[in-house]
Formats: structure tokens, C-alpha cells, sequence
């Protein structure tokens, strides 16, 4: 999906000739597979983060174009409102160093990109959704001026025959819209942590990751606030999983029909099978890289999506894309939440009873609504069983497996204990990035362009969020 696009408009011819194609890169897929073509180098990470651009009173600015050709860096790149840009980290070899490095990479990006950002006179934000953000505001208008754009709202509209989409939300306040067009998934942003898995494990790394999401949805929830309601503890979650759907029995956006059995091309199948294309684009790659099978794939939006990426000789590799934690509030905190992460999906997966036979995918679907309704306060069912609140789950039992997980991948003593420490902190006081939002706004009312502006400072310290307090830093 990231790859830009000269047309915005399909004619049926173009949905012949891209199913076509599908059929020539499915069957050499599923030579790899057959074959054993994937790489089995060891588990590689990288990350994905999209942020907001907002001005000095702390409202959305859509200047994306104007900041990318001030910053003039390819791993800063646009996204779907002109309002947000994604930072894309190079990948690094899980072990030792690999999580600092990382840490390092994103920091770099974000001094870089702060310095361009302030000649324009903005600032960036990492924050799920975005307090100021109005539906308004979200528009064709304030759409990224990318063809691909365009013809993926062209085409969601065109399979939902000009319905709007529907969007009914009930937390603490309720919020039902219906609006004309994608943007509303703009108004959702995140972290999005990619693991390059050795393809013999593949299986077990992607039900890992799949039992994981509601764990780390909750530790990671930053998006309370939608359209000036108070809704979920992190609304970004129904939010996005409403915004590009198109109707009918499969949705685009959410956990999945159910775990990996044999090998993870039973989701491409099942992409091919259950999912309509909306981009029919003639590509020119060779058919080795499976350029049309890739492209498809980049439209549906799973909160666990497996990839299929190259390395420089052409060799294939297996890769799972960790969407369901948000974006923010700091980067100390950021890094703790992928540290966890992938610290607890590596112990599940290398576990030596498959997690997944203990627990049901529906009560992982579960874990992942009642984490994104309430937080650390959500109840959760785990492996033995037991239902407990997720701030309990994670002290009694997720920190010392996460421990466990970055232990195995060799993940150096000092870098190890610093970021599972802020996880520590920040579950023994409950306070999440969601909390300290409507602890603020509890405290100040609700004055959304101030209380945007009060947490755009407290990231700027770089503090971790369970030391901000509620008054100006």
C-alpha cells in the first residue's frame, strides 16, 4: 500500500488482468511454501509510528506536503490526511543492542523531524487520536495528494454503493456518525511493530501475536477521546475497524477468522477468496517479488497482518505486522511497549505447550474488546483459564514472561530491565496515556486545544507518562 499509484479510476478489463495475475503469484506462493523458500534467519524487528502535525494551539495542521519537502527524508513518508506522516525504522537483528538501536533510529528521526516541523511552526504529536481532530476536519479535502488515495475512497465507495459508512461507538459518552468517505481513518494512528520470523516458526509467532494484541492494546491505550467524546480507553480500535469497511462478511480491519494452522499462507488465500480487490493496478515488478499478491494483501488492514518482503538477492521472507498499539506518548514509552511485546510474543511462541491450544481465538477476540473498552481495568481470560483485570494479568504473569522472551532473544541486561521497568511503573499506577488524558481533562474540563497542548509538552520532556502530572511541565 505504500507504493504510489498513477490512476485513479478502474475499468473492469483492469479487475481482469490483476486476477489473472493473482493466479500466477498465488501458485508461485505457494511454491515457496512448498518448497521451503522462506528465510530462516533469525527474528528481525522494525517499526512503524504515525503522528500528527498541529500548531501552537495545538489543532491539526494539513501541511504534509509543505513538512516532507522541508524534511526530505525517505523514511518519513506521507499517510492518508494531510494532518499525519509515518516514520518508518530501519530493521535490526532482535538480540543484544537490537531494541536500542532501534530506539536510537526513532529518536534520530524524531530530532530531525521536530527541527523541520518548527521552521514551519509546528509541532509533531504521537498520540492515538488526535483531541482536537473534528469529523470536519476530515475530508477529501484534507486528503494526502496521492493517487492512491483517491482511488482506494473511490473504490471502498464503489463496493459500498455510496453508502456512508456508520460509525457507533459506546463508552463513557456515546458517538454514532456516518460519514462519506475513508477519511475517517485518518483519524486513527499507531504504532506498528513489523517481526521478520524464521519461517519454521512462522505459525506459532503469528498466534502469538495474536493472543498478545489485547495485552498490549490495553498497556498501550492513548486514544480516549474521539470527535469530543469520551469513549473507549483506546477508541482507536473500533474506530479503525469501521473506517474502510466496505459491508458484507469479512471485515478488513480486525483479529482475524481465527489462528494460523499449517502455514500463514492460509491467509493469502483467504485475502484472495473472502476480500474484493480495490486496487487493480498493472505493476511491472518481476513476478518473483509477487508484486499484485503484495499489493492486495496491503488492503486488509488485520490487527496481525503477515507480510511477505524480500531481502537484496531476492530471497523471500515472513514477516508480522503488530498493529494494535497506539502511537505515544513518549518515546521511552514506545520502546517499552514494543520491548514488551515482543518480549512476550517471543516466549509464547517459543513456549513449549502452543499457547493456542489453551486458548480459544474467541477469547482472545474478547481480551482484545474489553482491553480496548477499559484499559488496565479490563478483565481478561488467560491460558490457565483465569479471568483477572489486565493490570493484574500483566504484574502476576506477562512482565516475567515478556522477561523470559527478551531473556531467550539475548536482549542485553541493561536495556531489558529499563524498559520493562517503565511497563512496571506504569501498571502499578494505572496511569496509561488514556488515563492521564481524562484525569485531565477531569481536572480542567473539557478544553481539548489545552489539554492537546499540556500533553504535546509533557512529551517534549520525554518523561514516561507515568510521571506526567496534571499540572503544566
Amino acid at each position: 500500500m505504500g507504493r504510489e499509484i498513477t490512476v485513479n479510476h478502474f475499468r473492469r478489463e483492469d479487475f481482469l488482468r490483476f486476477e489473472r495475475a493473482m493466479v500466477r503469484e498465488m501458485a508461485l506462493l505457494h511454491e515457496y511454501f512448498r518448497t521451503r523458500r522462506f528465510s530462516s534467519e533469525p527474528i528481525r524487528i522494525g517499526l512503524e509510528l504515525e503522528l500528527w502535525l498541529v500548531d501552537e494551539q495545538g489543532q491539526p495542521q494539513p501541511r504534509n506536503a509543505e513538512f516532507l519537502d522541508l524534511v526530505d527524508n525517505p523514511d518519513i513518508v506521507p499517510e492518508l490526511s494531510q494532518f499525519n506522516v509515518e516514520f518508518n525504522v530501519e530493521h535490526q537483528a532482535l538480540t543484544a543492542a537490537g531494541l536500542f538501536r532501534l530506539e536510537q533510529g526513532l529518536g534520530e528521526t524524531w530530532k530531525e523531524a521536530n527541527r523541520a516541523a518548527r521552521k514551519l511552526g509546528l509541532s509533531l504529536v504521537a498520540i492515538g487520536v488526535l483531541p482536537t481532530i473534528r469529523e470536519q476536519d476530515l475530508s477529501l479535502e484534507t486528503m494526502s495528494a496521492r493517487s492512491r488515495y483517491r482511488a482506494l475512497n473511490e473504490q471502498v465507495r464503489r463496493l459500498r454503493r455510496g453508502r456512508p459508512i456508520t460509525l457507533s461507538i459506546e463508552g463513557e459518552e456515546t458517538l454514532d456518525i456516518r460519514h462519506d468517505d475513508v477519511m475517517l481513518e485518518a483519524a486513527a494512528t499507531s504504532l506498528q511493530m513489523h517481526l521478520q520470523v524464521p519461517a519454521d516458526a512462522a505459525v506459532r509467532y503469528f498466534n502469538a501475536a495474536v493472543i498478545a494484541s489485547g495485552p498490549t492494546a490495553g498497556l498501550s491505550s492513548n486514544s480516549p477521546v474521539l470527535f469530543g467524546k469520551r469513549l473507549w480507553s483506546e477508541s482507536r480500535i473500533p474506530l479503525f475497524e469501521k473506517a474502510v469497511d466496505i459491508g458484507g462478511l469479512y471485515p478488513r480491519v480486525d483479529l482475524g477468522s481465527g489462528y494460523a494452522h499449517e502455514e500463514l499462507e492460509e491467509f493469502f488465500l483467504e485475502n484472495r477468496s473472502c476480500h474484493p480487490v480495490l486496487l487493480p493496478i498493472d505493476l511491472n515488478d518481476p513476478i518473483e517479488l509477487l508484486p499484485h499478491l503484495r499489493l492486495h494483501n496491503g488492503t486488509i488492514w488485520r490487527w496481525n497482518r503477515p507480510l511477505i518482503g524480500f531481502n537484496d538477492i531476492g530471497v523471500p521472507h515472513l514477516r508480522i505486522e503488530h498493529r494494535v498499539m497506539s502511537a505515544g506518548p513518549t518515546l521511552i514509552d514506545m520502546l517499552a511497549n514494543v520491548a514488551f511485546a515482543a518480549g512476550l510474543i517471543h516466549h509464547l511462541a517459543r513456549s513449549s505447550t502452543p499457547p493456542e491450544s489453551q486458548l480459544p481465538f474467541e477469547l482472545t477476540l474478547q481480551n482484545l474488546n474489553e482491553a480496548a473498552r477499559h484499559g488496565l481495568d479490563a478483565e481478561q481470560t488467560w491460558l490457565d483459564g483465569r479471568e483477572r483485570t489486565l493490570r493484574a494479568l500483566i504484574l502476576e504473569e506477562l512482565l516475567p514472561a515478556a522477561d523470559a522472551g527478551l531473556q531467550l532473544l539475548e536482549i542485553s541486561d541493561t536495556d531489558r530491565n529499563r524498559y520493562l521497568e517503565v511497563i512496571t511503573h506504569r501498571v502499578e499506577s494505572g496511569q496509561t496515556g488514556s488515563r492521564w488524558q481524562l484525569a485531565w481533562l477531569d481536572q480542567h474540563g473539557n478544553d481539548f486545544a489545552a489539554l492537546t497542548c499540556a500533553y504535546a509538552k509533557w512529551q517534549q520532556t520525554g518523561l514516561p507518562v507515568h510521571e506526567w502530572t496534571l499540572e503544566k511541565p
